[in-house]
């Protein structure tokens, strides 16, 4: 746990693998993600912010070994939460919060012992990337995402609208410096 605590606030995570592309404008990132697993869980029919919350306690407890093999797995960075916007006022998204798996256990990750909590084999992928600083909620992630499409909607580029991705790389401890991003997916064979 301490561990843990220290690398939140200090750094030193592991982070998946990725290609930088070339980017047509300067106010954005385009990158190729190298296919690896992910654990993962799915919190439905709540607010933005209050389901990363719950997504976060359920994989934070996965890697302190509430685990098949009852071992602890290393943070890692970033963690992806990927947000399906609800239709209508109410404004309710499915979020599938993610955690990378270390690269000492992509090949045999010990498995969950609570049904919310799976593994998400992502295959590769690319995406356009905004980076923001300062703490992230669902309004600030939501203005990034509006300049970002704005951004791509400029240079031509092909994408989806949704779902996107809200990325985070800090502990709730760390109070400067602080690294979030708003990812788009590419439309597949486009660009």
């Amino acid at each position: 746990m301490l561990r843990a605590v220290g690398k939140m606030v200090f750094g030193g995570f592991e982070s998946p693998k990725f290609t930088p592309q070339e980017s047509k404008g300067q106010d954005y990132e385009v990158r190729t993600y190298h296919p690896t697993q992910w654990v993962s869980t799915t919190v439905n029919g709540t607010e933005q912010d209050e389901g990363l919350t719950t997504g976060f306690r359920r994989l934070f407890k996965y890697i302190q070994g509430n685990n098949e093999k009852q071992v602890k797995v290393d943070m890692t960075v970033p963690v992806t939460c990927l947000i399906n916007p609800g239709e209508g006022s109410s404004n309710e998204s499915s979020i599938t919060v993610s955690f990378y798996i270390p690269e000492e256990h992509q090949a045999e990750p010990p498995k969950p012992t609570v049904p919310e909590v799976f593994f998400e084999n992502r295959q590769e992928f690319t995406v356009f990337v905004r980076t923001f600083g300062g703490f992230a909620n669902s309004q600030n992630t939501h203005d990034e995402l509006l300049k970002l499409i704005e951004s791509l909607k400029r240079d031509g580029m092909s994408f989806k609208e949704a779902p996107y991705y809200r990325v985070g790389y800090d502990s709730p401890f760390k109070l400067i410096n602080r690294k979030n991003e708003v990812w788009l997916i590419q439309e597949e064979g486009k660009e």
